[in-house]
């Protein structure tokens, strides 16, 4: 398949720069595989899709403070984006003005924090020594949220701390958000609870590499960097005793599919840890994934390779022209498509 064909027009309009102000009143627009319709709704409706015995797939991953801002001894402004912790306290790292950054470098932050920046890395990286080992509690303290390069601020704004988090994230380690999973509520949940539907919570920590695009001339030829993933004994049990009732998995995002496809092997999900380069694109045999929650993709993306591969490329095309046209908000924090 070639890059071109991942492709397709948006109106910069189109792309949110905030919130829908009530999370679950973002619009939905579902997309039913067997008979190629096209439905507009609203997300608080998402149980009517839904049905008993069903069960949710959910990436409980909390997005870090991972933007720093520094000065080095000389007084020279440095900003530091976290990508990855290789060790305690030591993590890879994009460090800007990278150039003007020499190995060895002392950066002072805030509350006195200092971090270390070393050689550059491959991909123009930086690995980067804090002087405290527990840099998820100070991050906490004096880093700031990463938006994805798509949402302009100026400044911070203290929405976004809690909007760029789905209401259930738990485990620390996401540089970007499980975008799929913004629009979920406490009443939305309370409404798929009475409907009889499962949830099951698993992590995949999202990495900068979410937001990197296909350079190559065809999908083969591209990579996914990877990123640390865990599927709990509890998860797996659930999945797989939703499977064994004849109930539906609903993958709540890319994040979650490729979590869920990575671990389902031999009929079965199973439980574990690691990390996982699980590259999705047409065509592609799902195992793990029975109904696909996700948002609006960028073009040329691994991500919107993935929903390709789920849905078929006319069918996803398609489903995008009309949500163009409907002025559907696209990105992070835009809407929505449930995919059946």
């Amino acid at each position: 398949m070639h890059v071109d064909d991942l492709h397709y027009e948006l109106p910069e309009a189109l792309i949110a720069q905030t919130p829908c102000p009530n999370r679950d009143q973002s619009r939905l627009l579902v997309i039913n595989r067997a008979d190629g319709s096209i439905t507009e709704e609203i997300f608080s409706h998402l149980p009517n899709y839904l049905r008993p015995g069903d069960c949710l797939a959910l990436n409980d991953t909390r997005v870090i403070r991972a933007r720093l801002h520094g000065t080095k001894p000389t007084g020279g402004k440095v900003e530091i984006f976290l990508l990855h912790e290789e060790h305690p306290g030591e993590w890879t790292a994009l460090v800007r003005p990278s150039a003007k950054v020499k190995p060895g470098t002392a950066v002072h932050l805030a509350g006195g924090v200092v971090a270390t920046v070393g050689a550059v890395l491959p991909e123009g990286r930086r690995m980067v020594r804090f002087d405290t080992p527990d840099v998820i509690e100070t991050l906490e303290k004096i880093g700031e949220l990463p938006l994805p390069p798509y949402i302009h601020r100026d400044t911070q704004v203290d929405s976004d701390l809690t909007r760029y988090q789905t209401v259930y994230a738990a485990q620390h380690g996401a540089v970007a958000a499980p975008t799929a999973g913004l629009h979920f509520t406490p009443e939305v949940f309370a409404a798929l609870d009475a409907k009889g539907v499962d949830r099951a919570a698993i992590t995949l920590h999202v990495g900068y590499g979410t937001f990197k695009p296909i350079t190559a001339e065809t999908l083969e030829e591209h990579y996914v960097d990877p990123e640390d993933f865990f599927v709990s004994e509890e998860a797996a049990a659930t999945l797989n005793a939703t499977r064994a009732k004849g109930g539906r998995i609903i993958a709540v995002g890319t994040t979650a599919t490729r979590t869920l496809e990575t671990q389902f092997r031999d009929g079965a999900f199973h439980a574990g840890e690691g990390r996982t380069d699980k590259y999705i694109y047409p065509p592609y045999d799902f195992g793990g994934v029975d109904v696909l929650q996700t948002n609006f993709h960028l073009p040329k993306s691994s991500l919107l390779a993935l929903v390709f591969a789920f849905a078929g490329r006319d069918l996803i095309m398609e489903a995008y022209q009309h949500a163009i046209r409907e002025k559907f908000r696209f990105y992070s924090y835009g809407d929505v498509m449930l995919i059946l």
